[in-house]
């Protein structure tokens, strides 16, 4: 029998290549515990290991009992797990903060620019948060949790699962590192009064489907905030 501490990569591996292959789809479930562990010539525990990784990753849903939701299930929702995994490395340090700017770049000028050039655009949720933002009285915390949710909503209202899912990873990086650069600002009102007119023309500029000024605001916005606080070293 295999090594316990890497018999349960043999069953995800296993899952993954029935999965390219064709062998296994959403909605199909898994083979049971026993079965798989006798196929695979490993134990029962590495077989559910493994089986709580994939939950985790979001690629499982598992249940207990009899019936039609019992055992796992592939289920075809990879955002949660995308998400998590981003979070634990912000949480680990594990992103430089000028990769995460780069990433954030990359990633929202590409949302502006889709958004921009769909005549099918729902910006409701973005101009919800904008509106909450100009609310008085705001602590740094309060406004820059308030901004993450504005880049997230942009980034879902794309439409693209997958650029949807690393924003939602990246956005514990995003108000940590911009709230520790808030305390370097040494004029944070007029920094507000500046980020609520640079979200403003965003919207603006999305709704009216001017994709270029799009993208060239929200990269500017993004560099201009980094600077400002110091967090930039490029």
């Amino acid at each position: 029998m295999p090594e316990a501490a890497r018999a349960w990569r043999i069953v995800l591996e296993k899952i993954e290549s029935d999965l390219l292959d064709g062998a296994l789809g959403p909605g199909d479930r898994l083979p049971p515990e026993r079965e798989l562990a006798a196929t695979l010539g490993v134990g029962r525990s590495s077989v559910r290991e493994a089986l709580r990784v994939l939950e985790v990753m979001g690629l499982i849903r598992t249940g207990t009992g009899s019936g039609p939701t019992a055992g796992a299930i592939i289920i075809a929702t990879p955002r949660g797990g995308l998400s998590a995994l981003l979070r634990l490395q912000v949480a680990a340090q594990g992103f430089p903060i000028d990769d995460v700017m780069r990433t954030r770049l990359v990633l929202e000028s590409a949302v502006a620019g889709a958004l921009a050039s769909d005549p099918q655009r729902d910006t409701a949720s973005a101009r919800t948060i904008v509106d909450a933002m100009d609310a008085e009285g705001l602590s740094p915390a309060e406004f820059l949790a308030l901004d993450a949710q504005l880049h997230l909503a942009l980034a879902e209202a794309s439409g693209n699962a997958v650029i949807a899912a690393m924003m939602s990873g990246l956005r514990s990086a995003i108000e940590s590192y911009v709230l520790a650069g808030a305390e370097q600002i040494p004029d944070w009102d007029a920094t507000v009064t500046r980020l609520r007119s640079e979200h403003r023309a965003i919207v603006a500029a999305v709704d009216a489907g001017d994709a270029i000024a799009a993208r060239t605001l929200i990269h500017d916005h993004i560099t201009g905030y980094y600077a400002e606080a110091g967090l930039s070293r490029a």
